[in-house]
């Protein structure tokens, strides 16, 4: 299934839908036609877990092509939100996860030309998230160094505590798309959260694709073009770090929950890598797409206008 938060009007709150078609359908609505009580946000429906979405694909089958008044909106006369527009906790980012893009950030960022023996783990706060569509700010007076990362991220379902490698993708929601935005500038003492986890660095979206339709996450091409020329293409089988990795090794030292968002890295084209360099600006329309999931199209704008 494709889940979205989704917003019908201006003022209307958010809440959680499934992609039918054309149509959003809203979970909450659907299952109240149903006789069934189900959750009306996406965090809500990840804790129900299993049994919340089999309930979810009953009510789907009950109803069939016959949708209950009121359940459904067209696709095209609704708004589109982050899937879980403020996560409870920072995002899990990880750094130097593609072997190409570990040569390309030695040569242009001054990291260690190694392969890393450990995932490389960072953080992008909950205030860095922003939906499909919404402006990517670029604020000169902070950098000139605005650069893109395609992701593919794994949302938890499940509380991971020490888990095993072989049981990792057990805890997985689902999957969805992201867009790691770097200031490649604002990187202090090593450490890259104020470079990466400034308001609006994590593009978030369209939709989550539950886990039982990606049985394999490392089967999944992914790219990203701006301004409508390909930067980045590549396959998650390119990972060094596996999602069942990440997965087992987070969860070794810091307990996973349900809802937390975990973005596995980049492949090779990053803007610092190329040759001049290359950065966002106001005006630039980046695209990102990660295969079976969806695409994010997001503009640049000037601080002063986001």
């Amino acid at each position: 299934m494709k889940l979205v938060t989704y917003r019908r009007g201006v003022e209307s709150r958010a809440r959680v839908g499934v992609i039918v078609d054309d149509l959003c359908v809203d979970v909450a609505r659907l299952g109240a036609a149903c006789g069934e009580e189900m959750p009306d946000t996406m965090l809500g429906l990840i804790d129900a877990g299993r049994p919340g979405l089999g309930t979810l694909r009953a009510c789907l089958d009950e109803v069939g092509a016959d949708l209950p008044v009121g359940c459904a909106t067209a696709l095209a006369n609704v708004t589109l939100l982050a899937p879980i527009p403020r996560p409870r906790k920072n995002i899990f980012g990880i750094g130097l996860n593609y072997l190409d893009h570990v040569t390309e950030s030695a040569q242009a960022l001054d990291t260690s030309a190694d392969l890393p023996r450990q995932p490389v783990i960072f953080s992008k706060p909950p205030t860095a998230v922003i939906g499909p569509g919404e402006p990517i700010p670029h604020d000169a007076e902070i950098t000139q160094q605005l650069d893109w990362e395609v992701e593919l991220a794994a949302i938890i379902g499940t509380t991971a505590r020490r888990v095993d490698r072989a049981d990792a993708l057990g805890h997985v929601f689902g999957y969805s798309v992201m867009i790691d935005v770097s200031a490649r500038d604002n990187r202090r003492a090593g450490q890259w959260i104020v470079s990466k986890g400034m308001d609006g660095y994590a593009p978030f979206g369209p939709c989550i694709v539950t886990a039982d339709e990606i049985p394999d996450p490392q089967v999944l091409d992914l790219w990203l073009s701006v301004n409508g020329v390909e930067k980045q293409r590549s396959n998650t089988a390119r990972m060094l770090f596996k999602v069942d990795e990440l997965i087992a090794d987070i969860s070794r030292v810091i307990t996973l929950e349900p809802g937390d968002i975990i973005a596995t890295g980049t492949p090779e084209g990053v803007g610092a890598g190329r040759n001049p360099q290359e950065w966002m600006w106001p005006g630039d329309v980046v695209v990102a797409t990660v295969q079976g999931i969806g695409t994010l199209r997001h503009p640049v704008v000037n601080v002063t206008q986001a």
